[in-house]
């Protein structure tokens, strides 16, 4: 995806403020997946798409308010079926009710979005393609609160609560590449803002096997193709930096898109280096036209 293809995008959102505008509705227009989009548009900009949309709303309708028209009306104009969810929401964003920005004339502002190229030394980022059979992903897993930076405690915990026992049918049952215990994510919550919201967190392994104990959680994932960052470096930045440059740099240069289904990595801690790491971070994608 083209930076100017973003910016359109973006008039899009514009020009359908005052619309019912789905965020299907963007995605359709961009001629991306839905899913695909929203999680490109979060790590570009840092903010979920409806996150954005909703607050250009608000910057709008504050000017609307200031220049003389009705609560009531501008509720209604921007989506909201009441004059009471409307007057929560405003609130929660600028810290007044509607009712004071009218009365006030007080402006708070959330500009519109644009891109621009901003070249940083021109790093090459090394990717293999990899076609995968369906497997599951067995393990144990746990809702944790999403972290884009340092270590996430409630991953550690998960770590720590697994079992021998469960260790061993890891051990058992891990039969396909990468033969590594893996940290799988997936079922993100949908209007999650950076480092807020919740996914489900896997440690475990990649499996063909059926017969797997009860004692383990599973994940099915489709045959699909898998987009494959290699990256070393200090853990876990340099593992971050690179799963951020993956959905800011690869991914809108790329002609694929990711798919719905779980990302996982693995590390191998050096035993000479200090918090120094081999990562791999796999992505599921698909090609596009």
């Amino acid at each position: 995806m083209m930076i100017g293809k973003l910016n359109d995008v973006i008039d899009y959102i514009e020009k359908n403020l005052s619309n019912d505008l789905q965020l299907s509705d963007v995605a359709r227009y961009v001629g991306e997946s839905d899913y695909h989009f929203r999680k490109l548009f979060l790590y570009i900009t840092g903010m979920p798409l409806n996150e954005y949309i909703k607050k250009r709303k608000l910057s709008m309708a504050n000017q609307d308010l200031v220049q003389g028209h009705s609560v009531t009306e501008v509720a209604f104009k921007y989506g909201y079926n009441s004059v009471e969810g409307f007057s929560r929401a405003f609130k929660s964003w600028s810290g007044m009710l509607p009712s004071e920005a009218y009365r006030k004339g007080a402006i708070t502002s959330f500009p519109k979005l644009s891109f621009y190229i901003d070249v940083r030394g021109g790093e090459n980022m090394e990717v293999k393609l990899v076609e995968m059979p369906a497997f599951t992903i067995a393990g144990v897993e746990k809702r944790v609160p999403m972290q884009f930076e340092g270590v996430n405690d409630s991953i550690m915990e998960l770590a720590k609560s697994i079992t021998e026992e469960q260790r061993d049918e890891m051990r058992r049952i891990q039969n396909i590449d990468p033969q590594e215990i893996v940290n799988a994510s997936y079922d993100a919550a949908e209007k999650f803002m950076k480092e807020e919201g919740e996914l489900t967190h896997m440690i475990g392994v990649l499996t063909t096997e059926t017969d797997i104990s009860d004692n383990l959680d599973r994940k099915h994932v489709e045959a699909c193709t898998w987009a494959v960052f290699p990256n070393e470096g200090k853990f876990p930045e340099t593992m971050q930096e690179t799963m951020a440059r993956t959905h800011s740099e690869w991914l809108p240069s790329s002609n694929y898109e990711l798919i719905e289904a779980p990302t996982f990595s693995f590390t191998q801690m050096s035993t000479e280096k200090k918090d120094h790491a081999y990562s791999e971070i796999w992505l599921p994608v698909r090609g596009v036209q």
